[in-house]
C-alpha cells in the first residue's frame, strides 16, 4: 500500500461497534510479530517504546530515537501505522508543528496527542489544547496528509475528571480538527457508553483492570481498543520466565543447594 491508501484504510478500521483492536509495537521486530498475527494497523505504546530503550516514560526517551523507531516500522512493515507521540515533545505550537512534521515525512498516519502537561502538572486548559490540535492538523494539511490524530485526554488518570468534563474536551477537540477520542482510564460500562453516545469521533478505550470485556466494548459502540503497555509487560515476563529455565542457577542460589544436600548427606 502506498501512503493515501494506509491513511484511508486506517481511518475506515475505526467502525463503531466494530472497533479496531491495536496490540501495541515497541520497535520494528514486534511490529512485525504483530502484523503475522493477523493486526491490520500497528501503533505504538510511548510506555513500551521507552522502556525497551531504558527509559522512563513521559518524553524522557529523546525525540529523534522515537522518530528513528518509527522509521524503522514504516520501513519494515506494509500497514498503516501509527505512533504514540505524548505532548509533542513541546509547549511551543511552533516546534510542535515541526515535531509532528516530521514524523509524517516518515510515513505515519496517525497519532496519539495528549492533553497532560507532559513536564509539568494537570491538563491543558480544553482550549488550548484544541489549539494545539488545530496547528497539528493545518500542518498535516500542508502536506496533503489527512493524519488520524487520536486526541486523548488523561481527565481519568488520576486527575479526577468526570464525563462531562470529558465530553467538553471531545467537542472542542473535535472542533479543532481531531479524528477519535481517546479515554485511558475510563471503565466503568455506563461511562464509557455515555461516551460514545454522546461524541461524534470514533472512541478508543485502552485494555486495564476494570474494563468491561471485550464483547461489552463491541456494544457500547466503542471504534478502537488498545492494549497499550501490556503486550510490552507479558513479553518481558514471557523472556523472564525462558531465560529462567535456560541459564544456570546463579552462583549465591547454587551455593546454597549445595549446602543443603550436604547437610542432607551428614544426617
Amino acid at each position: 500500500m502506498n501512503l493515501s491508501e494506509k491513511i484511508a484504510r486506517f481511518a475506515e478500521l475505526h467502525v463503531k461497534g466494530a472497533p479496531l483492536v491495536l496490540y501495541n509495537a515497541w520497535d520494528a521486530g514486534s511490529a512485525k510479530s504483530i502484523l503475522a498475527a493477523g493486526a491490520q494497523a500497528i501503533a505504538t505504546s510511548s510506555w513500551s517504546v521507552a522502556e525497551a530503550q531504558g527509559y522512563r516514560d513521559g518524553e524522557l526517551i529523546p525525540r529523534e530515537l522515537v522518530e528513528t523507531i518509527a522509521s524503522r516500522i514504516v520501513s519494515t512493515i506494509d500497514a498503516p501505522v501509527s505512533v504514540d507521540f505524548e505532548g509533542g515533545y513541546s509547549e511551543d505550537d511552533g516546534e510542535l508543528v515541526e515535531n509532528v512534521s516530521r514524523l509524517l515525512d516518515i510515513g505515519i498516519v496517525g497519532i496519539n496527542f495528549e492533553d497532560r502537561v507532559v513536564r509539568g502538572a494537570g491538563l491543558y486548559d480544553p482550549q488550548r489544547q484544541a489549539r494545539r490540535i488545530a496547528a497539528i492538523r493545518r500542518a498535516a494539511e500542508r502536506k496533503g496528509i489527512a493524519l488520524f490524530i487520536n486526541a486523548r485526554t488523561d481527565l481519568f488518570l488520576g486527575q479526577g475528571g468526570s464525563v462531562a468534563d470529558a465530553l467538553e474536551r471531545a467537542k472542542a477537540y473535535a472542533t479543532a480538527g481531531a479524528s477519535g477520542f481517546f479515554i485511558p482510564g475510563l471503565t466503568t460500562e455506563s461511562h464509557i457508553g455515555r461516551v460514545c453516545e454522546s461524541v461524534e469521533l470514533p472512541v478508543n478505550v485502552m485494555i486495564m483492570d476494570g474494563v468491561p470485556p471485550m464483547e461489552q466494548l463491541h456494544a457500547l459502540g466503542v471504534s478502537r481498543i488498545s492494549y497499550g503497555p501490556l503486550p510490552y509487560i507479558n513479553a518481558m515476563s514471557a523472556l523472564k520466565e525462558q531465560a529462567q529455565k535456560a541459564l544456570p542457577l546463579p552462583y549465591a542460589t547454587s551455593m546454597n543447594v549445595v549446602k543443603e544436600i550436604a547437610a542432607k548427606l551428614r544426617g
